[in-house]
Order: structure tokens, then sequence, then C-alpha cells
């Protein structure tokens, strides 16, 4: 099967079981297919095995806890568990699926597990990739008001006066969270692009700041 192929198959075994569950604008095909494409650029520096780098790819966010949610943490595990059942069961190569599994129960911030293998390594770049940038700072806005948050304090914007909570406030994130991605890169493609990506939020943030005065 060709990964053009195989993209297809797997989007819509992802589209299936997603289908029993609310809608997430922060994790649907779109975030699929760009955690792909950044991944194959990084892979151009980073050889790995594609066949595993995609389903790694496709199925990485298959279980998708609210961030709230008590099981978050396990959310990668339980993801990597449902992909290989599918992929067993589908024909994916049996002795690859190990590698499957791990990757994408590495991906994850939360998780806290060291991605030991290369296609690992790349997944959990292309994944933190989506958290920078302009698709990052559209994603934090669109996770923080679900999730009932404003948009910033309106009179400490920057929280110099006050503790950062990023729970009530959508642009603390960035200083919580977000600019710290960058140190947790595993590979140089990765490391170069999230530097990009960084100093853009950071020129939005001044412009932000700027507009509201």
């Amino acid at each position: 099967m060709t990964l053009a192929a195989a993209q297809s198959r797997y989007e819509a075994e992802v589209s299936r079981q997603w289908s029993a569950h609310p809608a997430d604008g922060a994790h649907d095909l779109g975030h699929l297919r760009r955690v792909w494409t950044r991944a194959q650029l990084i892979a151009l520096d980073e050889p790995c095995d594609m066949a595993v780098l995609l389903a790694a790819c496709m199925f990485h966010d298959l279980v998708n806890l609210p961030k709230s949610h008590p099981d978050r943490a396990r959310a990668s595990t339980l993801s990597a568990e449902a992909a290989c059942h599918f992929l067993r069961h589908d024909g994916f190569a049996v002795d690859k699926l190990s590698a499957v599994g791990h990757a994408i129960a590495a991906h994850s911030f939360s998780a806290g597990i060291t991605p030991m293998t290369t296609e690992a390594r790349v997944l959990q770049d292309a994944d933190r990739l989506e958290a920078l940038g302009a698709i990052g700072i559209a994603r934090m806005f669109h996770v923080s008001g679900a999730m009932g948050g404003g948009l910033f304090h309106a009179d400490d914007p920057m929280a110099l006066h006050r503790p950062h909570d990023d729970r009530a406030y959508a642009l603390d994130h960035i200083e919580t969270k977000l600019l710290k991605i960058v140190q947790t890169m595993q590979t140089a493609p990765g490391r170069a692009m999230a530097a990009e990506r960084a100093e853009w939020m950071l020129s939005f943030r001044t412009r932000l700041l700027r507009e509201i005065g």
C-alpha cells in the first residue's frame, strides 16, 4: 500500500472513531495532516521508517481527552493501544507495531515519556510545532475559549503584578508553556522551526499589547 493510500485509510478510521465524540477544532484532520507534513520535512534530515511515521502521525490523537479530563495524561497511551489494535487487524507489519505505539505514547507533553526512536522524536517535534507560530496562537485561543477562559487580563495582560494563570487567560499560556516548548525539541530541524515560530508569537504578543493599550 502506498503512503497516500494508507493515509486515506487511516483518516477514514480516525474520522469513524472520532464521530462518537464532540468535535474538537484544535484536534481535527487538519491537525493530523499538518503534523504529517511537518514530520516529512523533519524526516528529510532524520531518516525514518515512513510507514511507522505516517501511522503514528495519523493516530497520535486517536483518543483525544479534554485537558480537564482526569485521564488526560494517559491519552497518548490509550491512543497507542487503540491504534495498534486497528493496525494489527488491518494488516500492518506486526514487527513495526511497537514502534508505532511508542511514537504515539511518547508524543504527549503531559505523558512525560522519553522518545527513544527517531520516529518518536520526529512525531513529538512535528506535533509540538502545532503549539507555536500562527497556528499555535489560533489553537491557544480556541482551546482557552472552549475551557471558559478569557483572552487576557484586562488590567495586567503581561502578568507583571499577578501570578500567571493560563486557565483564566489565554495570553498567559505563551509564557507558562508555549515558549518553553522550544527547549524540548528533539531534532535540529524541529528546533529551527520552533525558534522561528516562537519569535513570531512574541511579535504577535507585542502587537496585541500595543493595540489594547
